[in-house]
């Protein structure tokens, strides 16, 4: 009796395990029948099968041709019957897709980040004004918090009015400006207070409550 148990590893590959072994075999039934009348009789008795395995899938648009495609991905494209819908070919379903095009963006000043450039981008669109002029002090005080979060040490103005100038393609000109950036200190300080105070709340959450 133990001779003729059968191991999973030394059965046939399944190709589509989901519909489980006794499907394979009704399928590999099919493909040695000669008379293709009784073929095509049987394979719309597969199919029937494969589609009550499936409940969940009949309100999937083209759910039949779904069927009928994996009836001949599992006959290993060796079943020749009369499908409802065009058969797939292997050449078709072994086709590697097109590798994605993913954007590269390597900016010069990593530590701004790639949503500054698209800040300035977008400054650089509006009308010159008060608002502008708002927008463009706030986008440099905010590449100088980045830069500091890059290095702990204090940043002159003028090394982030010049950045500016660069990644805005010199359409963006505070060089020359006398209105001071905040200072090192306050924007280091106001950071140190957003995480102690998220500290605070991740130890309340911790603690035990009565």
């Amino acid at each position: 009796m133990i001779d003729t148990l059968e191991y999973n590893t030394e059965r046939e590959h399944l190709i589509i395990p989901e519909y489980g072994r006794h499907m394979q075999k009704m399928i590999n039934h099919a493909k040695t029948i000669e008379d293709k009348e009784e073929r095509n009789k049987i394979a719309k008795s597969i199919i029937s099968v494969m589609g009550n395995m499936q409940p969940h899938l009949r309100d999937v648009p083209d759910f039949q041709h779904k069927l009928w495609d994996q009836l001949f991905i599992m006959a290993n494209f060796e079943l020749d019957v009369d499908s409802p819908f065009p058969k797939p070919t292997k050449e078709v379903l072994e086709e590697r897709p097109e590798p994605l095009r993913y954007p590269q963006n390597h900016p010069k000043y990593r530590f701004y980040g790639n949503n500054i450039k698209t800040m300035i981008d977008v400054a650089n669109t509006w009308e010159d004004g008060e608002l502008k002029e708002a927008l463009l002090y706030t986008i440099a005080n905010h590449m100088k918090k980045c830069f500091l979060n890059w290095n702990k040490d204090s940043v002159e103005d003028a090394v982030i009015y010049d950045h500016l100038f660069e990644l805005s393609g010199g359409k963006i000109d505070l060089r020359n400006s006398e209105e001071d950036l905040s200072d090192s200190a306050s924007l280091m300080r106001s950071k140190g207070k957003y995480s102690n105070k998220k500290k605070k709340n991740t130890n309340n959450r911790q603690r035990k409550r009565h």
